[in-house]
C-alpha cells in the first residue's frame, strides 16, 4: 500500500498518513476483533519509525499495540482472541524468525545470484562456501546432462528445500507454542498442524491471487474470469480437502482436560525462556526450543488434578438447559454419565450440548475418562450429547433400558459400535455393585403395559446407594412408572424429580415412599413447556424436600458418604 501512493503523486508523510487511516477505517469496521487491531496498530508503529527512520522491531510493535488495546479496554487481556492473536505473533517474532536468521536464512540469501562472484566477499565464511559448494554441483550437473535447465532446476530445488524449512520451522513453533492456550480454552491438542500448514499454505499462495484476478477480469470478462476463478477453486478444494483429510485421522482430535496451575505456570514460563534464549547465541537458540518443546510436552502428557472425593458417592446435575445429564463419581473414582443433555431438532440450534457444555465441565474438573454411560430413554434432551461425549471419553460400557426401539437409537448403536463400547441392557429387578456402590434397576419392566402408550415410561430409573444413603434418579419417568416405583422400596435421600418437574410426575404416592431430603430438578431457563410447575413445586415443599433447581442454581452436586448428605451448588445469581 506504501508503494501505491507515489504513483498517484503523494509524498512519504502523506502516504504514510492515508496508509493508517485506511488500515484503522477498516479496523473499526470489523467491531473491534483484537486480531485486527493487533494488526493494524502494528502497521501504524511501522509506518511511524520507517518514517523517523528507525529500526523496525516487530516485538516492539507487537508491545505498543498491545498497550494501546490495555489501556482502552484492560478487561480484553482476559480474551482468548488477544491472549492468541499476540502470542501468535510473538511467537515468530520472537522465536522462530531469530531462529531462522541464524540458521536457514542466511543460505537462502546466499542463493540469490550464485554467478555473481563478487557477492561472495560481502556474505559469511560458511555462506561463502556454501555458494562454492552449489556451483561445483551445478556445474557437473550441466556437464552431465548438458543445457541450462538443470542448474535451473537444481537451483529451484534448493530454493523451494529452504523455503519448506522455513515453512516447517514456523509451523513447529506455532503448535509447540499455541499448545498451552489450544488446550485451555478448545481442550485440543494440535498434532497435525506442522503438516496441514505444508500441505495448505502453498495452496493459499495460489488461492488468494487467482481469486483477486477473477474479481478484477470478471468486470471485463466473464469468460476470462473462468480461467483463475476455475485455479482458485483447485486451490480452495485443495485446501478444505487437506483440513478434512487430516482432521479425519484418529490423532488429529487428541483432547485434553483443562490444564491444572502447575503445568499453566511451567508452560508460560517456558514461551518466556525461549523468547529470552532466542534473543542469545546460537546455542542458547537450541535451548530455547528445547524448553519450547519441554513446555508443550508437559501440557499434552501430565494430567490434571482431578476435582473429585474419594471415598464417597457423588451426584451432580450438570446445567444443560432442558435437558438431563447427571455425573456419578463412584467411591472408588469411577465415573458414570447418565444421559448426555440436547437440543431437539426445532431449536434449529449448531450448539452440542455434549461438546459444549457436559464435555467442557468434565474437562474444567480434570476428567478425561468416563467408565460407563447410560442413557435413560430415546429422547433428544437426553441422548444428544453422546456423540460428543463417546468421542472425548471414550467409555467402555453403554447402559440402555430394556425395550428401547433400536431404530431411534441407531446413530448411538452405531458409534458405541465403532468405539468398541460394550452395550448393556438393563430393566426392572436388576442389582449390582458398580465402582463401589450399590445400583439397583427399579424401571423399566418388560411387562409393563402402559410403558408403550407413554414413550416417557421407558424410563431407565436406578436408585444408587452407599451405606445408609442412597439417591433415586427417575429420568423421565411419569404417573405409571412412578406407582410400580413407589411399590419398590424406593427410599432416598437425594430424588432426581421426574420429567423437569411436569405435572406427569412426581405423584404424592412416589414422594411419600421415596421420603427425600433433597431433589433436584433439571430444568431450562424460561422454557417452553413451564417447567417446574408450580403444583411440583408445593407437593415437594409440603413434604419438606429441600429443592434445587439447574434454571436458577446451576450445577448441583450432592455428596452421599454412607451416613449422611450434604450439598453444593453453583448459583447463577
Amino acid at each position: 500500500m506504501l508503494a501505491f501512493w507515489p504513483c498517484l503523486g503523494c509524498g512519504c508523510l502523506a502516504a504514510s498518513a492515508l496508509t493508517m487511516a485506511l488500515i484503522v477505517i477498516y479496523a473499526a469496521l470489523t467491531k473491534e476483533s483484537s486480531p485486527v487491531w493487533r494488526a493494524a496498530l502494528m502497521l501504524c508503529v511501522y509506518v511511524i519509525t520507517r518514517f523517523l527512520y528507525r529500526k523496525r522491531a516487530v516485538l516492539n510493535a507487537l508491545g505498543v499495540a498491545a498497550l494501546a488495546l490495555l489501556v482502552l479496554n484492560p478487561n480484553i487481556l482476559l480474551g482468548a482472541s488477544f491472549q492468541m492473536s499476540f502470542l501468535s505473533v510473538a511467537l515468530i517474532a520472537g522465536i522462530a524468525v531469530p531462529f531462522m536468521e541464524r540458521t536457514i536464512e542466511p543460505y537462502v540469501r546466499g542463493l540469490r545470484n550464485l554467478d555473481a562472484l563478487a557477492y561472495d566477499r560481502s556474505l559469511p565464511p560458511r555462506v561463502a562456501q556454501f555458494r562454492l559448494d552449489i556451483r561445483l554441483i551445478l556445474n557437473r550437473a550441466g556437464m552431465i546432462v548438458g543445457g541450462t535447465w538443470p542448474r535451473s532446476l537444481l537451483a529451484l530445488c534448493l530454493r523451494l528445500t529452504f523455503r519448506v524449512a522455513e515453512l516447517t520451522l514456523v509451523s513447529a513453533v506455532m503448535q509447540l507454542g499455541m499448545a498451552l492456550p489450544m488446550a485451555y480454552y478448545f481442550h485440543r491438542a494440535t498434532s497435525v498442524s506442522t503438516l496441514a500448514n505444508l500441505l495448505a499454505v502453498p495452496l493459499l499462495q495460489l488461492l488468494m491471487p487467482m481469486a483477486a484476478a477473477a474479481i478484477g477480469i470478471s468486470y471485463v470478462s466473464l469468460w476470462l474470469a473462468r480461467i483463475p476463478a476455475r485455479l482458485a477453486a483447485i486451490a480452495l478444494a485443495g485446501i478444505t480437502g487437506t483440513v478434512s483429510w487430516l482432521g479425519g485421522l484418529h490423532i488429529a482430535d487428541m483432547r485434553l482436560p483443562t490444564p491444572g496451575l502447575v503445568v499453566l505456570i511451567v508452560s508460560g514460563l517456558a514461551i518466556v525462556l525461549s523468547v529470552l534464549f532466542f534473543r542469545r547465541r546460537t546455542r542458547f537458540s537450541l535451548m530455547g526450543i528445547g524448553v519450547l518443546a519441554a513446555g508443550a510436552v508437559c501440557v499434552w502428557t501430565v494430567p490434571p488434578h482431578q476435582q473429585i472425593r474419594p471415598g464417597v458417592l457423588e451426584l451432580t446435575a450438570i446445567d444443560v438447559g432442558q435437558g438431563d445429564s447427571l455425573l456419578l463419581v463412584l467411591p472408588d473414582g469411577r465415573k458414570l454419565l447418565v444421559d448426555a443433555g440436547g437440543l431437539p431438532f426445532w431449536t434449529h440450534s449448531q450448539m452440542d450440548i455434549g461438546e459444549d457444555v457436559v464435555s467442557t465441565y468434565l474437562w474444567s474438573r480434570g476428567i478425561s475418562h468416563i467408565d460407563a454411560i447410560a442413557l435413560t430413554h430415546a429422547h433428544a434432551d437426553h441422548m444428544g450429547g453422546f456423540p460428543a461425549v463417546i468421542a472425548n471419553f471414550h467409555p467402555r460400557e453403554l447402559w440402555l433400558p430394556v425395550g428401547v426401539p433400536d431404530q431411534e437409537i441407531r446413530d448411538l448403536l452405531s458409534r458405541a459400535e465403532r468405539s468398541n463400547v460394550k452395550i448393556i441392557y438393563r430393566k426392572t429387578g436388576d442389582t449390582f455393585v458398580f465402582g463401589g456402590a450399590q445400583i439397583r434397576v427399579l424401571a423399566p419392566d418388560p411387562e409393563f403395559p402402559i410403558r408403550v402408550a407413554h414413550r416417557n415410561d421407558e424410563s431407565l430409573v436406578m436408585k444408587i446407594s452407599l451405606g445408609k444413603t442412597s439417591t433415586l434418579l427417575e429420568a423421565d419417568a411419569e404417573r405409571g412408572t412412578e406407582r410400580l416405583v413407589a411399590s419398590e422400596q424406593p427410599e432416598a435421600d437425594v430424588l432426581k424429580v421426574a420429567h423437569h418437574g411436569s405435572l406427569t410426575s412426581s405423584e404424592p404416592e412416589l414422594l411419600a415412599a421415596v421420603h427425600p431430603k433433597f431433589a433436584v430438578i433439571s430444568v431450562g431457563v424460561r422454557n417452553v413447556y413451564h417447567h417446574p410447575r408450580l403444583e411440583v413445586l408445593s407437593r415437594l415443599q409440603q413434604a419438606n424436600v429441600i429443592t434445587y433447581r439447574t434454571d436458577t442454581d446451576g450445577a448441583t452436586t450432592f455428596f452421599l458418604d454412607g451416613s449422611k448428605v450434604t450439598a453444593q451448588s453453583f448459583s447463577l445469581h
